[in-house]
Parts: structure tokens; sequence; C-alpha cells
């Protein structure tokens, strides 16, 4: 299953059964990467500016399946993206944390392969699809 069959399967289960936290993170964190001046290569460059990229590379060639909470924060930290997507998910910083280790390591691997960003255009027009079942 690839990350977009992941994301739509986790949108569905927001649509049944008002979501898991996972789901409503997974639509939060498009929403925050779509709005972020950066996109997914502001995710790469902080990962990298705070020592891990070395996970980002494990990610993006598809070697480790998921991060920790701790790896998600530290990689992350200062960017924001954290808070963004708990406010768009309507959870709380350490649930985002949790939810973006499993997450995260699947939209790197997917939108940025062997480490490079995608075209942001890509990753945009896939993040409203997405985001539209998430919101409908």
């Amino acid at each position: 299953m690839g990350i977009l069959d992941t994301i739509q399967s986790l949108a569905g289960q927001v649509g049944q059964s008002a979501g898991t936290d996972q789901a409503k993170v997974a639509g939060g964190f498009i929403e925050a990467l779509t709005n972020h001046p950066e996109g997914i290569q502001g995710v790469l460059d902080a990962f990298k500016n705070n020592g891990m990229e070395q996970h980002v590379g494990s990610w993006a060639n598809g070697e480790n399946a998921t991060a920790t909470p701790e790896q998600v924060q530290q990689g992350l930290g200062g960017t924001g993206l954290i808070e963004k997507t708990a406010e768009h998910a309507g959870v709380s910083p350490q649930v985002v944390q949790m939810a973006l280790a499993t997450i995260l390591p699947m939209v790197i691997q997917h939108f940025a392969p062997n480490g490079q960003a995608a075209p942001q255009s890509s990753f945009g027009g896939a993040a409203q699809q997405l985001l539209g079942k998430f919101l409908s």
C-alpha cells in the first residue's frame, strides 16, 4: 500500500467514525505542509539542520518505516509544523509527535525520494486531493 492509499485510508476513517487521532494528524499535517512556505523541502532542511540527516536518508530510501516521537520533535523543532498540525487536527502536540512518527517517514519516502524534495507543485496537487477527502 502506497502513501496515497494509506492516507486515503486514514481519510476514510475520518469520515466513518469521527476519525482516529492518526487520521486527524495526517490531514492536519498535509494542511500544515501545504501552507508552509518551504513545504516538504522545509521538513527535509529542518531535519538536516537539526542533526537528523541520516534519519531522512533512511526514511527516503524506505529503510526505516517509523520514527520516534522524540525524533519528530528534534527534527521539526522550531518549524512550527508540529503546532500547526495540532491546531488543524484539534489534538495536542504530543499526539501529533506520536502520529507523525508513523506518518512522516511515509511522506518523506513518497514526496522526497532519495532525500530530494519532489517539485512543490506535485506535492501540492496530491495534498489538495487528499485534503478534500479529509474535509468532506
